[in-house]
């Protein structure tokens, strides 16, 4: 072994590693990165959960009530309208996260020392996040008012979509958003690269295709793959592990060909920026995978954090896709609830492609 030839060896790996600086970027900062994203953006509290009020009784003591759980940092008013059906349709929509309803007569009953009713409705498509929620609701109504035990309030508490708070029924849904976005950007980012590392794609530079037409070939026969994944998640899904279907099966296949246009269409848009297969491997999985798991909805509700990083899971398409799958899924939601969340994917995809054609380079490499 020969200390001048392992000494030239690493010269020339370090060379390789500088000549790739995206991987080395990438490899420097993305543990402080994880550790700034885990560290601050993600928590379990629950803090200003968007709260619907129906006050039927219109009294200084349901506005007392109601105050008292606006009045804390657990709930924020997301809505007071006049009826029930409304405040279905908020939660339905996914704008709000519980809501209170007191009836009429509520006033007079508590001044007569008699058992009045209180409905608290919690959405449960999240879990762990629903059993908190409705745990702050409950100790408020209790404590009602000013701390007091003693007045005759009966609060009845319900969760919503997910009445047994099984875990499975909001993670699966969640998954089929996650999944479609970790592996079809990858296959296309890395099949693109492969040909521009083996020199094949400079036959297809040299050929009269168009870059719109290059684009476009490339995008459908990976966007058949990915709808074949998408079928095999949602089977597996609903057959392996029970989920309930609420809504339109039909549907969730339908929207779920829009995402599968988006996610083929995040992989060429990466196969434009990079040119070898381990640059094309790590950019993606930094722009689809760690966001989607994080900042998608998946686990942690938007809600639950910071404002920083609300607006940026607004950018991100796996939360508009989590959004519809658990719609369909977990409430039964149709397109008349779901249709931002689908107009936002569709302009997503459009600009998407229109970005990986403009930058994509057609010339000799």
């Amino acid at each position: 072994m020969r200390l001048s030839r392992i000494l030239a060896f690493a010269r020339k790996e370090v060379l390789e590693i500088v000549r790739d600086p995206i991987t080395v970027w990438i490899s420097l900062f993305m543990p402080l990165v994880m550790l700034f994203l885990f560290g601050v953006a993600l928590s379990f509290d629950v803090k200003d959960s968007p709260l619907v009020v129906v006050d039927h009784d219109k009294s200084a003591a349901s506005r007392a009530l109601a105050d008292q759980f606006l009045n804390t940092t657990y709930f924020r008013l997301a809505g007071a309208p006049e009826d029930e059906r409304m405040a279905e349709h908020m939660l339905m929509k996914g704008q709000a996260r519980a809501v209170l309803s007191i009836p009429p007569g509520f006033a007079r009953r508590l001044a007569q020392g008699e058992p009045a009713p209180v409905e608290f409705v919690v959405d449960g498509t999240y879990a762990s996040t629903a059993a908190i929620v409705s745990a702050y609701g409950r100790a408020i109504i209790y404590a009602f008012p000013a701390g007091s035990l003693r007045l005759p309030i009966q609060p009845e508490v319900r969760v919503w979509y997910n009445p047994q708070l099984r875990s499975r029924d909001f993670i699966v849904p969640g998954l089929f958003a996650v999944i479609l976005m970790a592996f079809p950007p990858l296959l296309t980012a890395l099949a693109v690269t492969r040909e521009k590392e083996l020199g094949t794609i400079a036959q297809i530079y040299a050929s009269p295709l168009s870059k719109s037409e290059f684009v476009v070939g490339k995008l459908l026969p990976y966007a058949a793959i990915a709808f074949l994944q998408l079928a095999i998640v949602l089977a597996g899904g609903f057959l392996l592990f029970k989920v309930p279907m609420h809504g339109s099966l039909a549907l969730l296949v339908g929207l779920g060909a829009i995402y599968v246009l988006t996610t083929v269409s995040i992989g060429l848009l990466v196969s434009t920026l990079v040119r070898t297969q381990v640059a094309a491997m790590l950019v993606t999985l930094v722009l689809t995978l760690m966001p989607s798991f994080l900042f998608s909805g998946f686990i942690y509700p938007i809600f639950t954090m910071p404002k920083f990083f609300q607006g940026y899971s607004a950018r991100i398409p796996t939360m508009y896709f989590v959004n519809i799958s658990r719609g369909i899924v977990m409430r039964g939601a149709g397109l008349a609830e779901l249709w931002p969340n689908v107009a936002v994917l569709v302009v997503y995809t459009a600009v998407v492609l229109v970005l990986a054609t403009f930058l994509l380079k057609k010339r000799i490499a």
